[in-house]
């Protein structure tokens, strides 16, 4: 491993207490820490994303490095500021209102069993699409921009062969499965719009790569859907 581009021990122990909000938060807002719904996405959540830590912090320092970058950089596209800053607002209200809906206050209607069974299914595929789009591809940076300084190419094998945005993919399953694992349909509804803030970004962040990416536009013919095969 490059200690040149490792992430510093203690930041990376900073980001495992930080993954731990996650699950405090939801069950505080729940209002009820024996939520069984609550406590199964929290265990699949934090679990699966820890590992992912610990993979990159072995395997790809580098692309750990780059996740851990700032959301707001000097090489980052001006128009993904925006849009990065409305999907964290989307993803945070998201995030909040689905333990007061399902838990807390009621609002939704009791899921059937069916979708709770579904729900941690898909939870757990879209997390093991997240970590398969950061071990095929060590330029997933988190912001929009050229990565020339890491020799960034295109990437098209696993999943990659198939479509184009996996890590996006992943998203969608993710803001489709918590909200019918938690039983929210206001997580499902908040989940929509971030799926079209991803989309709408896959398309900006495509053109870029499309004009400053050498092969990306033959990749794009080679592979034809972004994120779902034979929708978009």
């Amino acid at each position: 491993m490059n200690t040149n581009e490792s992430v510093p021990l203690s930041k990376l122990i900073g980001a495992f207490f930080y993954l731990l909000a996650f699950p405090v938060i939801l069950l505080a807002l729940a209002g009820d820490w024996r939520w069984t719904e609550g406590w199964l996405f929290s265990i699949i959540f934090y679990v699966m994303s820890a590992g992912n830590l610990l993979y990159l912090h072995f395997k790809d320092p580098a692309l750990l490095k780059e996740r851990f970058g700032s959301p707001v950089q000097e090489e980052q596209k001006p128009w993904d500021k925006v849009v990065l800053i409305l999907f964290f607002i989307e993803f945070f209200v998201w995030f909040a209102i689905m333990p007061l809906d399902a838990r807390r206050f009621g609002w939704s209607p009791v899921f059937p069993l069916w979708t709770r069974i579904a729900g941690p299914l898909l939870l757990v595929l879209a997390m093991v699409m997240l970590f398969e789009s950061l071990r095929e591809n060590t330029f997933a940076a988190p912001v929009v921009k050229m990565q020339k300084e890491r020799g960034q190419k295109v990437i098209s094998t696993g999943m990659y062969g198939v479509i184009r945005h996996p890590m996006y993919a992943g998203a969608v399953l993710l803001f489709i499965s918590a909200p019918l694992l938690l039983g929210s349909v206001y997580g499902l509804l908040i989940g929509l719009l971030l799926i079209v803030t991803i989309a709408v970004r896959s398309l900006g962040e495509e053109a870029m790569l499309k004009h400053e990416l050498e092969g990306y536009s033959d990749y794009m013919k080679k592979v034809k859907w972004r994120i779902i095969p034979f929708v978009f």
